[in-house]
């Protein structure tokens, strides 16, 4: 992270599967990436430049950014002081077994100013900092049902593209071949088409190409890998990246903090919920 830079990631003591970020970024700029979560986040001060697709947001003091799984999204400092913020990552089956809904949940709008949500989603965030698990648990269930009721709708059914199947094929091979994916030549040609349409394919189905998708997946291992106590370096290896030093960037880029910084915040998850067991 650059000068002024100062981020802090944890999980959610009462709920597991939460993540919750607090960041002054001042040059920090994300790569462009998506989640598999929900990402809650409220503006405190400064301004954040959001770009969706080829929409471009100022986003600034009490606006609340509500982004559903795998939008495409960046974020850049749109401030001379940058912007200060904070963010609730949900799993998808948290909304789904608080609403108690069938299907897929989605939030109706990306950005609102409205009041309330922004209360609700920086008391859960706040709650979410002390080790008062049931505080933080109601809190963070209060502002469910506010997101729900005010913003919350189900998915609309996707209409079929042309191209898709060819780019599910592209990710699964993707996917499977993480360390060692073959060149998109090679997969075009597999699949009986141009390397320009197999590209703009995988584009409009997933709003990456190939290789900024692979990266993506690749830092997501890397967080599943360091949760779990593996060494970065071992992690860089594992997922396909050149060495712990590419890993450490890319990770950055999308997660807002170091692949150290990230491993510790589980350590010390892992820690407490050990002593509480004890």
């Amino acid at each position: 992270m650059g000068s002024g830079d100062d981020a802090r990631y944890w999980r959610h003591p009462g709920v597991a599967g939460v993540d919750l970020l607090r960041a002054r970024f001042v040059r920090h700029a994300f790569a462009r990436h998506s989640h598999e979560t929900f990402a809650i986040g409220v503006v405190e001060s400064g301004a954040e430049e959001l770009r969706i697709g080829s929409a471009v947001e100022r986003v600034t003091s009490g606006g609340t950014v509500l982004l559903n799984p795998e939008v495409v999204h960046t974020g850049a400092p749109a401030h001379a002081d940058g912007w200060t913020y904070r963010v609730l990552y949900l799993p998808v089956a948290e909304l789904v077994s608080f609403t108690g809904i069938r299907g897929t949940p989605a939030f109706t709008e990306q950005l609102t100013y409205d009041r309330d949500t922004a209360a609700a989603v920086l008391a859960a965030h706040r709650a979410a900092e002390s080790p008062d698990r049931l505080a933080a648990g109601t809190l963070l269930d209060l502002l469910l049902a506010r997101l729900w009721h005010a913003h919350g709708s189900r998915t609309p059914t996707a209409s079929p593209r042309a191209g898709r199947r060819d780019a599910e094929l592209v990710r699964q091979v993707l996917l499977e071949r993480m360390a060692g994916p073959p060149p998109l030549a090679e997969l075009a040609a597999e699949f009986g088409t141009s390397r320009f349409a197999l590209q703009r394919a995988f584009r409009a189905r997933f709003g990456l190409p190939p290789h900024a998708y692979l990266n993506q997946h690749r830092v997501r291992t890397a967080r599943s890998l360091l949760a779990r106590g593996v060494p970065p370096a071992e992690v860089a290896v594992t997922v396909g990246f050149v060495d712990q030093a590419h890993l450490s960037r890319h990770f950055t880029r999308i997660v807002g903090v170091p692949p150290g910084a990230y491993a510790r915040a589980h350590e010390r998850t892992s820690r407490g919920r050990r002593s509480r067991l004890a």
